[in-house]
């Protein structure tokens, strides 16, 4: 596992890169954990300087789900 800091991702915290495999290779999602009010913690999006919420840490199959849907309609967007 090699670990760096990446410019595009500002975040103090470990992020995973979830790439596709299919016809689009460069199509991927950088997801991190982040505090979230009143909530807990969740999964999101990672993106310049900000993130996107995805789904409440504790239901990993069901992030999974989402982070699947998301990564189907950024490959194939003309089919949604």
């Amino acid at each position: 596992m090699k670990f760096y800091r990446d410019d595009r991702f500002p975040f103090a915290e470990p992020l995973l890169w979830i790439y596709a495999s299919g016809v689009a290779e460069d199509v991927g999602v950088v997801v991190g954990v982040r505090a979230v009010p009143g909530t807990g913690w969740a999964y999101c999006e990672a993106l310049r300087g900000r993130s996107r919420f995805l789904f409440p840490c504790g239901d990993v199959n069901a992030a999974a789900e989402r982070v699947g849907r998301l990564l189907r309609h950024r490959m194939f967007p003309a089919t949604w």
